[in-house]
């Protein structure tokens, strides 16, 4: 009879010890330390504690422009080049020709043909092997050539260059690059001398590499623990597909690094891709999160609250879709554009009229407006798009044009055409305003909006160096070419500006060519329509509000503020003449590369935030100066900042 009542007693002390454990458990919850303080998961959870969002404890990796440079020989100069002179730079070249097999490289050099060149290059956030880029041509400063017009970039390879310990480093091949040349005296309309040796090579380089973007942790926070928890609240909301296979977009590498893939939607706005994923939270319970959300919708109502409102419920993901859609419906201008904008990333079809509304009426929210519409698949951002074709705006046209092409490079409104492998050409039809648009960046593309499109018959045009365009007494035109040593060769066709750029092409000319044929036609007042140069959305424009005063002269929309900026506006709750930034980063869809360089900005860095925020105002840090640019005396210096 031992054993059963020991059984018994032994099942009383269970039950007794289970009742108190319970009764501690219900007083304290689930999570309290005293039943999980010893495991590593209620260790992580402390530490979450006082972490709210993504943001507060990591700062972005990999926002930043990397500067490629390389000594490069440009040739097929009409008589116009020079014979270097001694030094690094003839040296670095010789040494770069004869790892192409190219033998009697002085004599090459001292041909009027040929000219040494500085090539320089920025490769943007997020690059991937393969993809093209600008890559920008100067001759050196004691170099005697003077034009680069007409010229070919023989394939170079472009790398990192500093100067350490009184040597030159380069590092591995990060780039390539060639192709013809466009002199920044074609696109300014100007016979500047210092133009004639400055140029571009549109879409030239290739890049070799792909850049990594990533999360980095603060140090007082960064385990391993940390780096997984803070993967796992991102991959919740972010996943790619490769091949086939869903996969979240965060990799921890390392307690204080997360490799990030990019989302598709986000391709071209890094900017708003790391933002977004900053304002996400990384562990809160469904009762903090339906709390949140009610909060986030308040706030979104308000102006002044709404671009960070809006951005975090687009963290949320879907669960901040209903709340997104009371915003779109509100009569503030603000709050309906930064609702529509998140909605855009989320690819709903409620944002594309309203983002339609905002690119053709508002150009502070233009810049954006078009980028969010380009990152939609629904049906709904095509027809948005397809009506600002025909809007007065003629940076709005051509920037609902390029955000087409984005979308679908194949698609046969805009598809266009290669004109005997010089550029792409494209007619637009539209309603609006005859134009023609010449881009200055990214590739040579000239768009033509409106058909049949004519020039009045002129005197004479000239089409480069060797073309020229006349009228014949018959009211057509005739376009010859005249070469040394060979027969004139002319082609007549109607007054039709198709025709007559065809024809160019036809016998030989170029982008540079067709362009200043287009100037010089401007200017003699033969052809009545637009002729614009880059006209694209810019950052950095002040959005007034119905009570706020306006400036003496509204900025034109030509008016540019610096490359990568952030938009501006002034705040309903701001003091009169005070100008915020919104928490709507700029997206690089529009930007220039070789301009954003130029201004000496870098992309944002966000730095620590305050707790609970999840978004402070962009620092720039500037690129390092290149050697070749330590090299020329005549250079400003250029700050060295990490």
């Amino acid at each position: 009879m031992t054993p059963p009542l020991r059984s018994s007693a032994l099942d009383r002390r269970q039950f007794l010890i289970a009742g108190l454990a319970g009764s501690a458990a219900a007083l304290s919850g689930c999570a309290t330390p005293l039943m999980r303080g010893q495991t590593p998961e209620a260790e992580a959870l402390a530490e979450v504690k006082q972490l709210d969002l993504v943001g507060d404890s990591t700062r972005p990796y990999g926002l930043n422009w990397l500067k490629l440079e390389s000594v490069a020989l440009v040739t097929n100069l009409p008589n116009t080049g020079s014979d270097p002179p001694p030094g690094d730079s003839r040296e670095r070249l010789k040494a770069e020709m004869m790892t192409h097999q190219i033998r009697e490289a002085d004599k090459i050099l001292a041909s009027p043909t040929t000219s040494l060149v500085i090539c320089t290059a920025y490769l943007p956030p997020g690059v991937q092997k393969g993809d093209t880029f600008d890559v920008q041509i100067r001759v050196p400063h004691r170099s005697e050539t003077s034009s680069l017009r007409g010229g070919w970039l023989m394939q170079t390879r472009l790398r990192q260059i500093a100067m350490l310990g009184g040597s030159v480093h380069s590092g591995s091949i990060d780039g390539l690059a060639q192709g013809d040349l466009t002199v920044d005296a074609v696109f300014d309309g100007t016979a500047d001398k210092v133009l004639e040796t400055r140029a571009r090579v549109l879409g030239g380089g290739v890049s070799a590499i792909s850049r990594p973007l990533g999360l980095a942790i603060a140090k007082d926070g960064a385990s391993v623990r940390m780096s997984t928890l803070i993967g796992a609240a991102i991959n919740n909301r972010f996943h790619t597909f490769e091949a086939g296979v869903k996969k979240g977009v965060a990799v921890p590498k390392r307690d204080n690094y997360i490799e990030l893939a990019v989302s598709p939607r986000y391709k071209h706005n890094l900017a708003r891709y790391l933002r977004v994923i900053r304002n996400i939270i990384v562990r809160e319970s469904p009762v903090e999160r339906v709390e949140r959300l009610q909060l986030l919708e308040k706030k979104l109502q308000e102006p002044a609250t709404a671009p960070l409102a809006a951005l975090q419920l687009e963290a949320l993901g879907s669960e901040g879709i209903p709340a997104l859609k009371t915003g779109i419906a509100a009569s503030d201008p603000e709050v309906r554009f930064y609702s529509a904008e998140a909605l855009a990333y989320l690819d709903q079809s409620e944002a594309a009229t309203a983002l339609g509304q905002a690119a053709r009426d508002e150009a502070a929210f233009r810049w954006h407006a078009l980028t969010a519409l380009a990152s939609m698949t629904h049906v709904s951002a095509l027809d948005a798009l397809n009506e600002l074709l025909h809007a007065a705006s003629v940076e709005t046209r051509y920037g609902a044009f390029r955000a087409l092409r984005t979308r679908n490079a194949a698609d046969p409104a805009t598809k266009g055409e290669l004109l005997e492998q010089q550029f792409r050409y494209h007619v637009i039809p539209t309603t609006g305003e005859p134009l023609v648009h010449v881009a200055r960046s990214r590739r040579p593309e000239i768009v033509i909006f409106g058909h049949e499109q004519r020039i009045k018959p002129p005197k004479f045009l000239f089409a480069g160096r060797e073309i020229m365009v006349t009228a014949l007494e018959n009211g057509e035109i005739k376009v010859g070419r005249f070469q040394a040593g060979q027969d004139t060769k002319y082609e007549t066709c109607s007054t039709e500006l198709d025709k007559v750029i065809r024809t160019i092409v036809k016998l030989g000319g170029g982008y540079a060519d067709v362009i200043q044929c287009l100037q010089e036609a401007k200017q003699a007042g033969c052809l009545e329509a637009r002729l614009a140069v880059e006209a694209l959305p810019k950052p950095n424009r002040k959005f007034y509000r119905d009570d706020d005063p306006l400036p003496e002269a509204p900025p034109d929309e030509g008016e540019a503020g610096p490359a990568g900026g952030a938009v501006a506006q002034a705040s309903a709750e701001a003091p009169v003449g005070e100008v915020r930034q919104a928490a709507t980063p700029s997206p690089e869809f529009f930007a220039d590369g070789l301009e954003t360089a130029k201004s000496r900005e870098r992309a944002p860095l966000e730095s620590k935030s305050t707790p609970g925020q999840g978004y402070v105002a962009p620092e720039y840090n500037q690129p390092k100066p290149g050697f070749f640019d330590r090299l020329n005396p005549l250079a400003k210096p250029k700050p060295n900042v990490e």
